[in-house]
């Protein structure tokens, strides 16, 4: 048959389609007593009319599949066949089940070849999809096993189907189809002879599938990032900071951001406030700096709450419990809430000129708008740490940064964007511009802020969602899908979190809470 003559169409049968399908299962599956009465699929039809599919070349039905509504929770389970069938060969279809049951797919002979199964199982993903189900199951026979039984056993068997060593017609086609082998069904449809009685309970898992309980909670699947490249420059007050600051978190909640995000250490220029004689001790400046840190979160989640926006607030230097120095950024959440993500790994700069301490907490922070993680610059060199926080669900990783020259610049910004194609996230890179002679320390700044996506046909060709002009004071938006991240951790060209090889290696955070006096048996 010549594709010049092909007229598909994809649309869902009717009652009138009845003689049609009739011969097609009666030529199809001659060997298992052929095709459902009438009685059975107008019932079918009239039950769940969205579940029942076919491809017709003009006017003739070629491929057909059929579905039952089901409880996932007794099928996923050891049944037979005769389960899913009541008195006078009525198809028990649950009107509130949550998951799709495949009953049957076939294509006629002479258009097999043409992949239209696969184009009946796409369309039921899709529908599986729209409504909300946790999964497609199905009960698939295993037609050549007895070519083999003689030699194999039903395991056996499976497992040389998988590693592709034999083909089955049925079996090799739904493991092409993304579905997954739960476990082995016996005497599942006894009259089964080229089966030997013996079926695979298949299971295709929807990954956008959510809870009837999380559904009512709304969970965000668009969120909106704004982040600003902010410039260094003198301030005459706090005040005058502080109104900048506001100025633009004014701007990014006035475009409906759920996150605004300032760089790192952004309102280090508050050390210009001493004579340049008092900014050579170092150590003495930035202390005067940490003196603000108190003022500035209880101002930022002012904001935070005034403009219904959650502020990533770049981070700021506090004096710890010890008397130490500790760079931080705190989250300020919409609902008046802060948390806080401690710089960990601290360069040779910030030790040798101001005596910064690194933290020994990594957390993912649950927020209105996604499950993020903050890493403030050198951190993101270091891809334990994302990884890490990619195995706690992490949808978006933010990371303030101050550089000054740009090939410190270009490790940063590197490195974030490995993260984001390694461990399947979003990453938001956000520093600060300008220079600043006057005052110690900041004489030049070099950043592109950016967003990063994983690098996937759903993301732009270079997995770059937004960046900004390189050193010019300026906001920046990017609108990130969070429905995007589950599909191509699930069934990307690559699946990097999935298809770690967790038998040769692992990755662990060690209990450091001794450290802080905790008595560990209690804990």
């Amino acid at each position: 048959m010549s594709l010049d003559d092909l007229h598909l169409n994809l649309r869902n049968l009717t009652p009138d389609d009845y003689p049609q399908l009739q011969a097609l299962m009666d030529r199809v599956y001659d060997d298992i007593g052929g095709a459902w009465p009438r009685p059975t699929i107008d019932k079918l039809i009239k039950e769940f009319p969205d579940g029942q599919l076919v491809i017709e070349d003009d006017a003739t039905i070629v491929g057909v599949a059929l579905t039952a509504l089901v409880d996932y929770d007794t099928f996923s389970n050891p049944h037979r066949y005769d389960d899913l069938i009541g008195k006078r060969e009525t198809i028990l279809n649950d009107p509130d089940g949550d998951a799709m049951y495949g009953l049957d797919v076939l294509i006629h002979p002479d258009y097999r070849g043409y992949r239209l199964g696969r184009r009946l199982y796409e369309a039921r993903k899709e529908l599986c999809r729209s409504m909300n189900l946790r999964a497609i199951l199905a009960g698939g026979r295993i037609p050549q096993y007895h070519e083999h039984a003689h030699e194999l056993s039903p395991a056996e068997y499976l497992d040389k189907v998988a590693r592709k060593e034999i083909h089955d017609p049925i079996l090799s086609f739904q493991l092409a189809n993304d579905f997954q082998v739960k476990r082995l069904l016996r005497k599942y449809l006894p009259e089964d002879e080229k089966s030997q009685g013996y079926a695979t309970l298949l299971e295709w898992n929807n990954i956008l599938f959510e809870p009837a309980e999380r559904v009512l909670e709304n969970r965000p699947t668009q969120v909106r990032v704004g982040a600003v490249q902010w410039q260094m420059r003198e301030f005459a007050s706090v005040e005058a900071v502080l109104q900048q600051i506001e100025y633009f978190v004014d701007a990014l909640a006035d475009y409906q951001s759920d996150f605004a995000v300032f760089p790192e250490l952004f309102n280090a220029p508050l050390m210009g406030l001493q004579d340049r004689a008092a900014q050579q001790d170092q150590m003495a400046a930035v202390r005067f700096l940490a003196g603000f840190t108190d003022q500035f979160k209880t101002e930022l989640s002012r904001m935070a709450v005034s403009y219904n926006i959650n502020i990533v607030a770049g981070s700021m230097i506090e004096v710890g419990e010890d008397d130490r120095l500790y760079n931080i950024a705190y989250l300020c959440h919409r609902d008046g809430s802060i948390e806080r993500q401690a710089k960990l790994h601290i360069t040779p700069q910030e030790r040798r000129d101001w005596v910064i301490e690194g933290g020994d907490e990594l957390l993912v922070f649950q927020t209105d708008a996604g499950r993020v993680g903050i890493q403030i610059c050198y951190d993101v060199e270091f891809p334990e740490l994302s990884r890490l926080l990619a195995d706690q669900d992490m949808d978006i990783l933010f990371v303030p940064f101050w550089t000054d020259t740009k090939n410190g610049y270009l490790r940063v910004r590197h490195c974030a964007q490995a993260r984001a194609i390694e461990n399947e996230c979003y990453v938001v890179l956000c520093g600060s511009v300008g220079n600043v002679p006057s005052i110690e320390n900041l004489d030049i700044q070099y950043a592109q802020s950016s967003v990063f996506s994983p690098s996937d046909f759903a993301f732009p060709h270079d997995a770059v969602l937004s960046e900004t002009t390189p050193n010019t004071e300026m906001i920046m938006f990017s609108d990130l899908d969070l429905t995007r991240l589950t599909v191509v951790r699930a069934e990307g060209s690559v699946t990097n979190l999935k298809d770690r090889r967790k038998d040769l290696f692992d990755l662990r955070w060690r209990d450091w809470s001794w450290k802080s006096g905790a008595n560990l048996e209690e804990s």
